[in-house]
């Protein structure tokens, strides 16, 4: 793998770990993040102060944001935000922070965020913010959504991910999506390099009544797998025991359709001559 960027790793530098996640500072899965990884750098913690799930890249452009920290001891800081996942990469990297992270890393979550989940996922929107400042970003999700999930079996998984990660970087513009099964014995049958699942949601919306006489909303509903028989899917790795890595761009372009595009809309592409 080539170096997304220069991170600043220098002679008699530790390297600099920065974290965030989408369920909150206090949540079980960042804590035992930060246990996993702390042998590998000096940690700097930025989340929010509690869960904001569904966020995905926002950021808070009308709200005031408050940055507190929570605790500190030999290489590990943790601070905390009302903001958005987004804000806390966006504060950790301009207010705390004196020198760059080495990578970003987003989780560990509660939760799933395979397939369109990623578009959603604030746990992928920190990364996606590292990436877009050309830091070798990870993402990583286990699909339990209990609040005391296990998160044991991922440790010598996301300790070797992230070595491999500050020894060789990522390509430019590439973070990483990876999300781990859940098991009925916490093991795993091995790692598998996919694409994301095509999927949808749907019945999101569930209509309710309240007694004083007016409706509202609660988000909902259930995921489908649209192509289950694809075997180089992160959702079908998943059903099969496999930890799913995606490797995720920030370049959405669609290459492959701006030929047809061209052919379908060829007035707009006829350069107008320049007069004299």
């Amino acid at each position: 793998m080539n170096n997304s960027t220069d991170t600043g790793m220098t002679a008699g530098h530790r390297p600099l770990i920065l974290i965030s996640n989408d369920d909150g500072y206090q949540a079980k899965g960042i804590n035992r993040l930060i246990e996993f990884v702390r042998p590998l750098g000096d940690v700097i913690v930025c989340a929010p102060e509690g869960p904001r799930s569904g966020f995905a890249c926002a950021f808070s452009a009308t709200t005031p944001l408050t940055l507190t920290l929570r605790r500190e001891e030999q290489g590990v800081q943790v601070w905390s935000s009302n903001g958005t996942p987004v804000d806390c990469v966006k504060l950790a990297l301009s207010q705390i922070l004196t020198r760059r992270p080495d990578i970003v890393i987003g989780g560990i979550n509660h939760g799933d965020n395979g397939s369109v989940n990623t578009h959603y996922s604030g746990t992928v929107g920190v990364v996606m913010e590292g990436c877009m400042k050309y830091i070798p970003s990870v993402a990583f999700s286990l699909c339990d959504h209990r609040d005391d999930a296990d998160f044991e079996p991922l440790h010598t998984y996301i300790e070797r991910i992230t070595r491999e990660v500050l020894a060789s970087g990522l390509p430019q513009g590439v973070c990483l999506n990876i999300n781990f099964p859940l098991t009925a014995d916490g093991s795993f049958k091995g790692v598998r390099v996919c694409r994301m699942a095509h999927g949808t949601w749907g019945n999101e919306i569930t209509k309710c009544h309240h007694p004083r006489g007016y409706d509202y909303f609660w988000m909902v509903g259930h995921y489908q797998n649209d192509e289950p028989e694809a075997d180089d899917t992160d959702n079908w790795a998943l059903s099969h025991g496999f930890v799913a890595i995606t490797p995720t761009r920030m370049d959405v372009t669609a290459y492959e359709a701006m030929k047809q595009l061209e052919g379908v809309f060829p007035p707009m592409f006829r350069e107008t001559p320049t007069s004299v």
